[in-house]
Order: structure tokens, then C-alpha cells, then sequence
């Protein structure tokens, strides 16, 4: 594999994107302003954040201003504040006072439908013998929030609640040690996580037949997945099964061994002992349909050399 493809981890910020994040990081060095969005993190409403948090009404009206206009929250259409898919991205581990496990067991799906207590229940059952219920509870409770605010498909949340937040579980378990794999980790990111790491995911999948534990994600993933991904690989009999659009969270890129990225600049987390590759690829969902099977093919090869690297033969899994 050429040098150029191994050693980039991700795109320097333009000069917008730096003012736009350094915007963010100032209105979070105001304690009261960081302490108003781990409330809204934490499902808190906006009616109760000054009695809970001791700040007066213009000082939580000053955060909320503050907080939107820095793009780290928004309004739901019941009129409630959550934190922003940019919220939970670049600054979730400073949400709460322990990664997302305090607070009593219902507080963090309380004011979430009832139906997502069914798959606190489920996940922690699960996952009993790795995390307690309130760490349980707390991902799933993320995990719905960070589907819900993108999701077209509103009758399949709940299904992929459950699969998104099992999956982070386990990074989580992975990430910490605490569940021991004898395969290769590997991380693929995009922007909308509907092109070309659902490609390069499913041809991992299919070509190590196993061998390989693969994750894919977005960093501005989209609201659903695209159909003629779907039929591009169909095309070359490869499977997507029921991959849906997931945001990037750190816990899946501290549990990887490999990160890929493909041309979302710097919003993957970079944590030492990880191999981080860029596949400088355009957008496939932006091309014409000979332009995305020319990515297909690309991400393909590289792919097989990647399988070449883990010193994993190619198996064809349906050809």
C-alpha cells in the first residue's frame, strides 16, 4: 500500500471550520454554559435547568443563546433542547460525570418513549455480566437521541436504537479490555456513512468471511441509507444487509485497530495505538452511476489490499 494512503489521518480544518470551532470550544469554557448542555444531555428540560443547576433565569437564557448559536443545540418539535449531533461528536465524554453512567437508573430515559425502557431492559440483561444498568441506559438513551434527530423511517427506530446502542456496548467492552478478540478491528468513516464506508464495510465483510470485525460510521451521517449503493454492490454480489446511517461516536474508534476515513476532515477522534489510513475517495452518492461504480471498484481494490496488510486471503463469500 502506497505511503500516501497510510499516514493522512483526515483533512487540516479550512479556515471556517476552525473559526467555527473555536466558537464552540469558547462557549464551552464557560462552566455555567457547559453544565446547561450536560443537563440538556442528560434529558433535562429547559423549565427545570435553573432550579436543578442554581443558575438564575438569565443565566440559563444566556447559555441556551450561547449554545445554539454555536450550533450545539437545537429544538426538537416538541420544543424541547437536545444537544446537537456536533455536541455529542466533539464534546459527549464531557457530558457527564462518568461517561454517561451517573445518575439513578431511570434518569436518563425518563423522558424518552416508554418503549425504549424494553430495550434498556433487553441491553442490560445482555450486557449484565460487562456494565451496570445505569451505563446501559445512559448509551441507549444517546443512542435514541442520536438516531431520532436524523431517522426518516421513524417506525424502524426503535430496531435501530437497539442495534446502535448494542454495538457501542460492545466497542465499549472491546475498548476497555473487558471482552478479549482474537480478530482485527476495523473502523470505516464518510460523512453520511451511505456510500463509501457502507461499500468499503460490506466488502470487508464479504471478502474476510469472519475474520474481521468491521464498524462504519459518519461524521454528518444522513437519514437513511441510499438505494443505489445498494444496487452497485448488488451488482458485483455483495450484500449490504440492514446497514442504516450512524453517527461516530469515540467508544467505536477507541475499540478499532484500523480507522479508515474518507473525506471527513477532522472529525474522527485520533487516540494512540490505532492504525489511522485516509482513502482520498469522492462521493459516490454525488456522481453519476458510472461514477459511483468506478468508487465502488476502488474502494474494492483497496479493500483487498487491506485484507493483504492483516495478512487475511480474500475469500469470496457469494461470487
Amino acid at each position: 500500500m502506497s505511503e500516501k494512503h497510510t499516514h493522512r489521518v483526515g483533512r487540516p480544518l479550512d479556515e471556517q471550520a476552525a473559526r467555527d470551532r473555536a466558537v464552540q470550544v469558547a462557549v464551552l469554557g464557560n462552566p455555567e454554559t457547559l453544565r446547561t448542555l450536560s443537563a440538556l444531555a442528560s434529558g433535562m428540560h429547559e423549565s427545570d435547568l435553573a432550579g436543578e443547576l442554581g443558575i438564575d433565569s438569565a443565566g440559563v437564557d444566556q447559555a441556551l443563546r450561547s449554545l445554539q448559536m454555536a450550533g450545539l443545540i437545537r429544538r426538537e418539535k416538541s420544543g424541547a433542547w437536545v444537544p446537537t449531533i456536533d455536541a455529542w461528536v466533539r464534546f459527549g465524554r464531557l457530558l457527564s460525570s462518568d461517561s454517561l453512567t451517573a445518575g439513578s437508573p431511570e434518569s436518563p430515559v425518563m423522558a424518552l418513549p416508554r418503549a425504549v425502557t424494553t430495550v434498556v431492559e433487553d441491553l442490560a440483561y445482555r450486557f449484565s455480566s460487562t456494565f451496570s444498568r445505569e451505563t446501559v441506559a445512559g448509551y441507549v438513551a444517546q443512542s435514541y437521541r442520536l438516531l431520532s434527530q436524523r431517522t426518516r423511517v421513524r417506525e424502524h427506530l426503535l430496531t435501530m436504537t437497539a442495534r446502535y446502542a448494542a454495538d457501542r456496548l460492545d466497542a465499549l467492552a472491546t475498548a476497555r479490555g473487558l471482552v478479549l478478540r482474537d480478530t482485527p478491528e476495523v473502523l470505516f468513516v464518510c460523512v453520511q456513512n451511505a456510500g463509501r464506508s457502507q461499500m468499503a464495510g460490506a466488502f470487508l465483510r464479504h471478502f474476510a468471511g469472519g475474520r474481521v470485525h468491521v464498524r462504519t460510521a459518519g461524521s454528518a451521517p444522513s437519514d437513511t441509507s441510499h438505494p443505489r449503493v445498494t444496487v452497485a454492490l448488488s451488482e458485483v454480489g455483495v450484500e449490504l444487509w440492514d446497514e442504516f446511517p450512524k453517527p461516530l461516536t469515540d467508544e467505536v474508534v477507541r475499540a478499532a485497530d484500523y480507522v479508515i476515513t474518507m473525506g471527513c476532515g477532522d472529525s474522527c477522534p485520533i487516540f494512540p495505538g490505532r492504525r489511522y489510513m485516509e482513502w482520498d475517495l469522492a462521493d459516490p452518492l454525488e456522481l453519476d452511476d458510472d461514477g459511483l461504480r468506478a468508487v465502488r471498484d476502488e474502494v474494492r481494490s483497496r479493500v483487498l489490499e487491506l485484507l493483504q496488510e492483516l495478512g487475511i486471503d480474500a475469500q469470496e463469500a457469494s461470487r
